[in-house]
């Protein structure tokens, strides 16, 4: 089975039916930006904490979803491992899927994380070069954001996105419920 689906064929299959369960693992701040119609929130920090359940509970296969796939690929090898090996990734997540003009749910408009991450280490990266013409140390500002993004790729974590998410204005105006959405992922439908 393939480890990832593209757009097109997760609007076909919703159209068509039997429907995958869409799991967005983004943060509920960005969730609450655009989601996919009918797609349940479980953050991929609290996915970690209930894989197992979710791989014993699911009814159907589950399409995981996040702004651009690294996300979702996390989450998928998270409950392969817990034993649900057939969820797959929407390949390029809800960047992919506004490609595709996929329905959304629209909210207030966030920046996504790996964007903000970009702005405040690119900024950074700048400034300390800038700064380090008058002053040389500056120039380990820079390296350390550069080992940073280098630890990044190599864990496909980042501490910068998580440290970005605890900010007040990347906080969702509700919280998850992830009881709720545990429910739905366990009564959602028979598995074909």
């Amino acid at each position: 089975m393939s480890e990832s689906v593209d757009a097109a064929t997760v609007r076909a299959r919703l159209d068509s039916g039997p429907s995958p369960l869409l799991v967005d693992v983004r943060t509920p701040a960005e969730f609450e930006s655009a989601h996919v119609p009918g797609a349940v929130n479980l953050p991929l920090d609290e996915l970690d904490h209930h894989a197992g359940r979710v791989a014993r509970d699911a009814t159907e296969q589950i399409v995981l979803v996040c702004q651009s796939g690294s996300r979702a690929e996390q989450a998928r090898r998270r409950l392969a491992s817990s034993g649900l090996e057939d969820a797959v990734v929407l390949t390029g997540g809800m960047n992919a899927w506004a490609q595709a003009e996929g329905p959304t749910v629209h909210g207030p408009e966030r920046w996504a994380l790996d964007r903000q991450v970009r702005l405040v280490a690119g900024s950074t990266v700048l400034v300390a070069a800038a700064a380090s013409l008058w002053w040389t140390p500056a120039v380990l500002l820079a390296a350390f954001v550069g080992a940073g993004l280098a630890f990044a790729a190599v864990t496909n974590t980042c501490g910068m996105a998580y440290l970005l998410s605890k900010l007040p204005h990347n906080r969702p105006t509700e919280r998850v419920d992830v009881e709720a959405s545990l429910a739905r992922i366990s009564r959602a439908g028979s598995r074909a």
